[in-house]
């Protein structure tokens, strides 16, 4: 059973309270004030708490970011009504205050920012009956904010770095995104010391060490710093945290049957419990809004859709029985679905046209519409990418016939052939291994955000000719500007209220 990981109204005015200038200031009988909170251990826990709170959140993985990651990529685009949020899909950056774009995203993620720096200014005042208790709460703050300026840092690169609790006069200067990642770097790193190596069953939800480790070979991948990665990798593959496995149904890392299985290295607990909006009520809604706004016509807002050429990326390579790869089932909905499996889903809806949808993460197995209160956990990271991602570094690092053996795990699962068999012009020929990797990642992992980061660590987006070879498969890529398109544009309003924050010369 999955725990999902709410807060308390009182935790929320306290938040915002300290973050008030005094003279708008107006003092609420029914709150705590910041120095009548963070006293006991049960302060600490719901602190810690509030933090996990934003992955709720409009900006963040209840809704928007998505569009960041998955329809701006190669993957997906947008042909929704609403232009403006379709244009920031296929690189028309008009508005940079556009708010659904970016400006809610950079919000959410400095507000969950400012929780952890609560977090971890003020519980260390605290006294605990065990120390170790005390730790475990800061681990998570430290792990927390890595996490959301990883993310900050792949989007906007040269960001903020703000380490203590904000208040309204604070200016903070922009750093370069190599300080971002070093900071990532050193959360994670310090978080992963006093982390477990696994939690309770009534804690499931939180990360652990194998979750930092994980976190770790990202951050280290996007600078591509190949040993450092390799050794995060080996310690979930090889070493002490070496607990994971594939599961066997593919489709079980994507509904509410199976959740935090042994696939699962971090994953967001969402839960239909609370019909509410996204505000900081106590009726705030804990779900995720993807799948309604990613939804076929008729089933969802479907705002955002994936790219036919991964239908057809599919359909390249049949497996041992000579019949398709059955992640294509799961991974989307398009026109051939009926006839290519015999899946009935949604019925004569598939008059939608030659167009194709993500199919991960919706609940057709149990409804035939979708809405705002999805309870679909979201796996951040599972182990199929962190095999795969090894044998990324391992390639990198001259390794490449070691390599083969952690992708042939993966297509194993899907009853396909060794890579070595299927695709024998590879050899140990470095640039052949990657370029079938990155089909082996697109394959596996289309629709679960890592594309994006995925296509800037690879070198794609830093020339016009292979930004040319994208734009074969989405011509979206026909308006991407090299040098300019890699980041977002930094909100103009944070830029015009901060002389310490430039906008990003390119734009």
């Amino acid at each position: 059973m999955k725990k999902i990981i709410i807060i308390t109204i009182g935790l929320i005015s306290i938040l915002f309270a300290s973050s008030c200038d005094d003279e708008l200031a107006q003092t609420n009988p029914n709150a705590l004030t910041t120095e009548q909170f963070w006293k006991t251990e049960s302060d600490a826990q719901a602190g810690v708490n509030a933090i996990y709170a934003m992955f709720y959140k409009d900006g963040l993985w209840a809704r928007w970011i998505y569009f960041r990651l998955d329809l701006t990529s190669d993957e997906g685009y947008s042909v929704s009504p609403w232009t403006e949020l379709a244009d920031w899909t296929r690189f028309n950056y008009v508005n940079y205050n556009f708010w659904e774009g970016q400006v809610v995203t950079w919000r959410d993620t400095y507000k969950a920012i400012f929780r952890c720096n609560q977090v971890l200014a003020n519980v260390p005042n605290i006294a605990f009956q065990n120390e170790d208790d005390k730790k475990k709460i800061l681990a998570q703050a430290k792990f927390l904010r890595a996490l959301h300026y990883y993310y900050a840092a792949v989007l906007w690169e040269d960001i903020p770095i703000v380490l203590t609790p904000s208040t309204p006069s604070d200016l903070p200067a922009q750093k370069n995104v190599t300080e971002v990642w070093a900071q990532v770097e050193k959360d994670l790193n310090e978080a992963f010391a006093d982390l477990p190596p696994s939690w309770g069953a009534d804690q499931t939800g939180r990360p652990d060490k194998g979750a930092a480790k994980a976190f770790l070979a990202k951050v280290y991948m996007q600078q591509r710093k190949w040993a450092e990665a390799k050794t995060a990798l080996e310690y979930l593959i090889t070493g002490p945290g070496a607990r994971y496995s594939l599961v066997s149904n593919y489709r079980d890392n994507f509904t509410d049957v199976s959740e935090n299985n042994s696939e699962s290295v971090f994953e967001i607990q969402f839960g239909d419990n609370r019909l509410g909006g996204t505000d900081e009520s106590q009726s705030a809604a804990v779900s995720s809004n993807r799948a309604q706004f990613f939804a076929p016509r008729s089933i969802g807002w479907s705002d955002g859709q994936a790219r036919l050429w991964l239908v057809n990326a599919f359909k390249q390579e049949p497996n041992k029985a000579g019949t398709l790869d059955i992640r294509l089932r799961w991974t989307l909905y398009y026109p051939e679905l009926l006839a290519d499996f015999g899946d009935k889903t949604y019925g004569k809806n598939w008059e939608w046209g030659n167009e194709a949808w993500f199919r991960k993460g919706s609940r057709d197995y149990y409804r035939n519409n979708e809405d705002y209160y999805s309870q679909v956990n979201y796996r951040l990271i599972r182990y199929a990418d962190i095999l795969l991602r090894y044998a990324e570094v391992l390639n990198e690092t001259g390794n490449t016939a070691d390599a083969y053996q952690y992708v042939d795990m993966v297509r194993a699962r899907v009853n396909l052939n060794t890579l070595a068999v299927a695709h024998p012009e590879i050899g140990n020929d470095h640039d052949k291994f990657l370029e079938r990797l990155k089909m082996e990642r697109a394959l596996e992992l289309a629709g679960e955000s890592v594309r994006w980061e995925d296509l800037k660590r690879w070198g794609d987006l830093n020339s016009q000719a292979s930004v040319d070879k994208i734009a074969l498969r989405d011509p979206d890529f026909n308006n991407f500007v090299v040098g300019k398109h890699h980041r977002l544009p930094i909100p103009q309003v944070e830029d015009e209220n901060n002389p310490n924050l430039n906008q990003h010369p390119e734009y």
